[in-house]
């Protein structure tokens, strides 16, 4: 007699694969804090900052600072992005609070932080960037968008120029902004970029009156 070919039982599906969990709100909150002295410490000096006093001014242990940050360059890397995102996306805040043209004028103050910032991480930045372990942002285009978006507002208003280029203000900007030295007082740089400005006003349109 044939035996009845039983049919094996059917496998039990494995437990799923869980998702990846989310940071907890503590640790974001480190890294921000992280970030935050970083920041503060890079712009007064320069990112040879020892990471033992970011990570001592931040409130949390080197080891924090390192499940963060394997290296020195992954956190000025993480420095330059939110100082990136901060200048880039900081538009249209500044064009619901002010005028296009003061808009304008307040952008090119945080630009000019930004710039600080940036000076004092340049070292590790270009060589970060020529290995590529540090990826290369799309610094300029994000800059010369929030600069383009700023002009098309002041232009609509009458309060700026509509024959001007946005990436010839970039030019404009990047030249004001990496002659100045270090040591020259805030006050020069402040009269470079009204210069900057009075260029993209309309011919007769003073800026009391824009």
């Amino acid at each position: 007699m044939n035996r009845a070919h039983s049919t094996p039982p059917e496998k039990e599906p494995g437990p799923k694969r869980r998702a990846a969990r989310a940071p907890r709100a503590d640790a974001l909150r480190n890294r921000d804090r992280l970030i935050a002295v970083a920041r503060a410490a890079f712009a007064s000096a320069d990112d040879t900052v020892p990471l033992e006093t970011i990570a001592r001014e931040a409130g949390v242990g080197i080891g924090t600072l390192y499940r963060h940050f394997p290296t020195r360059e992954a956190l000025v890397e993480a420095v330059y992005a939110a100082e990136l995102d901060d200048v880039t996306d900081a538009v249209p805040a500044l064009l619901r609070e002010l005028a296009p043209d003061a808009a304008l004028r307040a952008w090119m103050d945080r630009y000019a932080a930004f710039i600080a910032t940036k000076r004092g991480m340049l070292d590790t930045l270009r060589a970060g960037w020529a290995s590529g372990r540090i990826a290369t942002p799309s610094t300029r285009e994000r800059v010369t968008a929030a600069i383009a978006e700023l002009l098309a507002a002041g232009a609509e208003a009458g309060s700026l120029r509509s024959d001007v280029e946005p990436d010839d203000v970039t030019a404009m900007l990047v030249g004001v902004l990496l002659s100045t030295a270090e040591a020259d007082p805030p006050e020069r740089t402040g009269r470079l970029l009204d210069l900057v400005m009075a260029a993209l006003r309309p011919t007769g349109v003073p800026a009391d009156e824009a």
